[in-house]
């Protein structure tokens, strides 16, 4: 069985999400329905929900939406990793809250999109290092040149679990490579540091092959191992190259001549651990 770690849920109804109108193929509903119809036959057995960036005054809505969309009877929801912003001097009143929600598993503030010297600042980084002795986790989402950033945030909290969505977001489209094999080998080097195989599908060329994909899955393995790794969706964005079912195939056929016991940490040991799932 599998446990998805990275799905997003887009309701245009309830919540706001300000960066769709730059993404027109994404800028509908993706329903809890839609997914779990899907992934049960795929044998996904639950989901994280992550975070879909949602406007700033609709964070804690959000979380609120999902829960109640886990509440119902047989739901593959166990958990969502939820947005927050860090460099805000109310993220300590927010952590507290958080915490009282066991719903609530981790946290993200998607840096990707944001300056670089977003998660330099004094406050961001005090933030961060709260988390420690929380048992929630952090999820980073890098380009390659900001994993140095990344690798930053990792050595002042040592005592936090990171979890690096994406392999590290690789421009496989442009043979992005040999720019992002180096920075992910060296953030690999921090023992709390856990890699997310997810989001390929959607940065490689919209005829993207399995050939395409084994160097970056290569070379993940190689710098984290198969200890350090789960598995991600990253529905619906992974329609943008193929959909649910074809990121399943692509990564049953990467890992078919792994281990049974490396196989089953990947698609579920790993995040049961990571994520203190029953």
């Amino acid at each position: 069985m599998i446990i998805d770690t990275h799905l997003h849920l887009i309701y245009r109804q309830r919540l706001s999400y300000p960066w769709l109108a730059d993404v027109p193929p994404l800028n509908a509903d993706f329903t809890y329905e839609t997914y779990a119809r899907e992934a049960r036959r795929l044998g996904i057995s639950a989901a994280l929900h992550m975070e879909v960036d949602v406007a700033e005054a609709d964070i804690e809505a959000e979380t609120v939406m999902v829960e109640e969309l886990g509440k119902a009877p047989g739901s593959l929801l166990v958990g969502a990793i939820a947005a927050c912003r860090p460099e805000s001097p109310d993220f300590p009143a927010y952590l507290d809250r958080v915490r009282a929600n066991p719903f609530v598993l981790g946290f993200r503030r998607v840096l990707h999109v944001e300056p670089d010297e977003l998660s330099e600042g004094p406050l961001f980084r005090e933030n961060i290092r709260r988390l420690g002795g929380t048992g929630l986790n952090f999820d980073l989402c890098v380009l390659p040149h900001q994993i140095e950033k990344a690798i930053a945030l990792a050595d002042l909290a040592p005592d936090v679990s990171f979890v690096l969505d994406h392999c590290g977001v690789p421009d496989v489209k442009s043979g992005g490579y040999d720019a992002w094999k180096g920075p992910v080998a060296e953030i690999a080097r921090r023992p709390n540091v856990t890699v997310k195989l997810s989001g390929l599908p959607a940065y490689g060329a919209e005829n993207w092959t399995l050939e395409d994909m084994k160097p970056y899955f290569a070379h993940v393995v190689e710098s984290f191992g198969f200890s350090r790794m789960v598995w991600g969706s990253d529905w619906p964005v992974c329609t943008l190259g193929g959909g649910l079912s074809t990121w399943v195939g692509a990564t049953q056929a990467l890992l078919s001549g792994v281990s049974p016991d490396d196989t089953t940490r990947v698609l579920a040991g790993n995040a049961r651990r990571l994520w203190k799932l029953a």
